[in-house]
C-alpha cells in the first residue's frame, strides 16, 4: 500500500532505518489548496513509520516552516537523514517569504529518536558558492537551485558529504543542471566543492540519492521532460521523458556517465515515477520507491517495486531493472 494521506498531497521523500523500523520523511501540503502547484509554498515535512515499507503509521510532523522573518518561514523542502554516534542528523531545504521563495538554502536539524527534531540555531548551514554554482539570476533560471541535500559518510576518512540539486554558471541555460557537492566534519561547518556531475544534459537534476554498488556507484536523480537540454536531445536522439534517471561511476565522487532513459518509462504500467529511491529491504533484496501522480500534483509515495540487484559494468554504467509482474 502506498503512503497516501486523505487531506494532504505527498511528494518527495527520504528514508531512515532504525533497527526493524523504516522511517519515511516526506513533503506534504493541504489538498484544499485551489491549485496543486501552490503546494510548494505550503510544504512541511511529514513523518511515518513502517516495518515492511507498505503498511504505514503516520507520526507527528518532523519539521515545519520557521517563525516569521526566519530563513525558512515560507516552506521546508526535501532533505535526508544520517545517523552518527547515536544521534540523527537531517539536512533539509528552506525558503523564505522575504525572498518570495526564490533563494534556496540548507538547514540542519538534530534528533535523538527520529521523532523530535531541533533546528540548529546557526541555520542555514550550507549556501551556494558562486565559484561553482549559479546564484539567483532571473535571466538564467526561475530560482536559485540549491536544494534536496543527500547525506552520506565517506568510509575512507569518516567525513560527511552532501550531494544536492544545483546549477553551473558555465553552461547554457537549459543545460546547467549539476549535482553539487559539499563536505563537513560535524554537519555544521561545510566546505563547498565543485559539482560531481558535468553540465550539458539537463536544466536541473533533482532529489539525488547515492547508492554504492558492487564495484561502483549509482547516483539517482529526477528530471522533468522540459528539463532535457537541446544538446542532449540532439546527441542521444531520445524522447523528453519525466522520471528518475541514474548517473553511474566507479568512484562516489565521479566522473559520472550521464543516463539515457529513466528507470521506468512514463507510459509503463506504473506510470511516471519521480523522486525515486532505491531501498534495500533485506540483504540483496532491493526495492524502488517513487512519488506517484502527475507532473503537477503528486498524490502518494509508492510501495517498493522489487527490482534486481543493481550492478555496475566495467565501463562504469549501471543497470537497475524491475522484475516484471511484481509491485
Amino acid at each position: 500500500m502506498p503512503l497516501r494521506l486523505t487531506d494532504k498531497w505527498v511528494w518527495d521523500f527520504w528514508l531512515a532505518r532504525d533497527g526493524g523500523d523504516h522511517h519515511i520523511f516526506f513533503l506534504q501540503a493541504p489538498r484544499s489548496l485551489e491549485s496543486p502547484p501552490l503546494r510548494h509554498h505550503r510544504a512541511s515535512i511529514g513523518h511515518a513509520v513502517s516495518r515492511d515499507l507498505r503498511a504505514w503509521r503516520v507520526l507527528p510532523d518532523a519539521l515545519r516552516p520557521g517563525p516569521a522573518g526566519s530563513w525558512d518561514d515560507l516552506a521546508t523542502w526535501t532533505g535526508s537523514v544520517l545517523e552518527s554516534d547515536g544521534r540523527w542528523y537531517m539536512l533539509y531545504t528552506g525558503i523564505s517569504r522575504s525572498e518570495d521563495g526564490l533563494i534556496q538554502r540548507i538547514g540542519l536539524a538534530v534528533s535523538d529518536d527520529l521523532l523530535t527534531w531541533d533546528k540548529h540555531p546557526g541555520n542555514p548551514v550550507l549556501e551556494a558558492d558562486l565559484r561553482w554554482y549559479d546564484l539567483f539570476d532571473r535571466d538564467r533560471w526561475r530560482d536559485q537551485s540549491w536544494r534536496d541535500p543527500w547525506l552520506f559518510r565517506d568510509p575512507d576518512d569518516g567525513s560527511f558529504h552532501c550531494f544536492l540539486t544545483a546549477r553551473s554558471p558555465s553552461a547554457a541555460r537549459d543545460a546547467a543542471g549539476v549535482v553539487g557537492h559539499a563536505r563537513s566534519l560535524d554537519f555544521v561547518e561545510w566546505e563547498v566543492l565543485p559539482p560531481v556531475t558535468e553540465p550539458g544534459d539537463f536544466a536541473q537534476v533533482e532529489v539525488p540519492q547515492l547508492i554504492p554498488l558492487d564495484g561502483g556507484y549509482a547516483l539517482l536523480v529526477s528530471c522533468q521532460a522540459d528539463d532535457h537540454s537541446e544538446e542532449r536531445i540532439e546527441r542521444l536522439r531520445v524522447p523528453r521523458e519525466t522520471g528518475t534517471f541514474v548517473f553511474a561511476a566507479r568512484d562516489a565522487f565521479g566522473p559520472y556517465a550521464a543516463p539515457e532513459r529513466p528507470i521506468a518509462a512514463p507510459d509503463s504500467p506504473l506510470g511516471t515515477l519521480y523522486a525515486g529511491k532505491l531501498v534495500e529491504q533485506a540483504p540483496g533484496e532491493w526495492g524502488f520507491m517513487a512519488s506517484g501522480g502527475t507532473e503537477t500534483a503528486t498524490s502518494s509515495a509508492s510501495s517498493p517495486t522489487r527490482c534486481r540487484s543493481p550492478s555496475t559494468a566495467r565501463d562504469g554504467s549501471s543497470s537497475i531493472s524491475r522484475r516484471t509482474g511484481e509491485a
